[in-house]
């Protein structure tokens, strides 16, 4: 029997509106949650790398090393720091400013190892990690600390100056070698370890007098230089009466470098110091310097984002990793290793 024309259409009514319903239904269960579909993809990294300072070679090898981690790991990193080492107000407002843009993570080597506590914890509670690098700071807001064991690599400089002195020259007084100590500032974890660790070391060495070891260099060659050159007089090192000196970073060591030269007391003492530059490499080949502790901080930098990223990734890390450090003289100069981590390629990173 023939279906009447009206029943035909009500029943493709009812058909299509099933259809209708079937279709909301399955467009409601591939609808991930929040609605983005399959054009919303995962939130790409962005990653603030905070260094002391920017102007010392030290921190252009440290961010090439971040380049490099970021370029292999896929995420962004914003390199931005205090121009001079001293200025600390400089490095919490740029923390600050990182917190408030709301960045993935932020990669941290504090100037101070209190002062920067308030703002590691003010990123801690907006859900944003840190990552610590190079010197330590205090509390346990940070998920890891990347750095050198510088109380180990303040030894290495004791342990050199002491074979030094005990191959040849004369001693200051009555067979007693005195050594003395530039420090670098008051607050700075890292060379504050590395001090103790060269002070721990002396006191171990029979025939080793510390003459001086309250004194500091500050964030500059040029204030570095001016308290290097009052400790040489104040110790008449010019005359002989000085055997060993230690500088514990880039900008000591290289004041007091100047400070030697202008008082003709280089090449009569044991200097030993810390980092490495350009200048710093040649007053080592010239016996200006008789060796210097290096880091590596093309690692620090790669290890300290590459740290981050995985912790950002969900993946386990560890609240501690050492980046290694030693002591290079003259004659391991040529090693091809030590090469490769005092005079690090920067173009491909920094293009300069």
């Amino acid at each position: 029997m023939k279906m009447p024309a009206v029943l035909r259409r009500r029943a493709l009514l009812v058909g299509i509106a099933a259809l209708a319903v079937v279709a909301c239904k399955d467009s409601s269960k591939a609808a991930p949650a929040g609605g983005g579909g399959a054009a919303t993809g995962a939130k790409r990294l962005k990653i603030a790398v905070v260094p002391k300072g920017t102007t010392h070679e030290f921190w252009k090898s440290v961010h090439a090393g971040a380049v490099k981690a970021s370029r292999e790991l896929d995420v962004d990193i914003v390199w931005k720091g205090p121009l001079k080492e001293d200025d600390l107000k400089a490095q919490i407002d740029v923390v600050n400013t990182f917190v408030a843009q709301g960045v993935s993570g932020i990669v941290l080597a504090p100037l101070n190892d209190s002062a920067l506590r308030a703002p590691v914890k003010a990123a801690a509670q907006a859900k944003i990690p840190v990552v610590v690098f190079d010197s330590d700071l205090q509390g346990d807001q940070h998920v890891s600390f990347v750095a050198t064991d510088n109380q180990a690599a303040g030894k290495l400089a004791a342990d050199g100056m002491a074979a030094k002195l005990a191959a040849g020259g004369a001693a200051a007084t009555a067979g007693k070698r005195n050594v003395i100590v530039l420090r670098y500032q008051e607050g700075s974890a890292s060379t504050q370890n590395r001090e103790k660790g060269f002070l721990d070391g002396i006191k171990g060495k029979p025939g080793l007098e510390l003459v001086s070891d309250n004194q500091y260099g500050g964030a500059t060659t040029e204030s570095a230089f001016q308290k290097a050159e009052s400790l040489l007089v104040a110790h008449k090192a010019g005359a002989g009466a000085v055997d060993g000196i230690f500088t514990p970073n880039e900008s000591t060591t290289f004041g007091m470098l100047q400070a030697l030269k202008k008082s003709g007391a280089n090449k009569k003492v044991k200097f030993y110091g810390f980092d490495s530059s350009d200048k710093l490499v040649a007053a080592l080949k010239d016996g200006d310097i008789d060796g210097l502790v290096v880091q590596d901080p093309f690692n620090m930098g790669y290890l300290a984002v590459k740290t981050m990223t995985e912790h950002l990734r969900g993946k386990p890390v560890e609240k501690r990793i050492d980046t290694g450090a030693r002591l290079v003289e003259k004659e391991s100069l040529d090693d091809p290793a030590v090469k490769a981590i005092m005079s690090p390629d920067l173009k491909p990173w920094l293009g300069e």
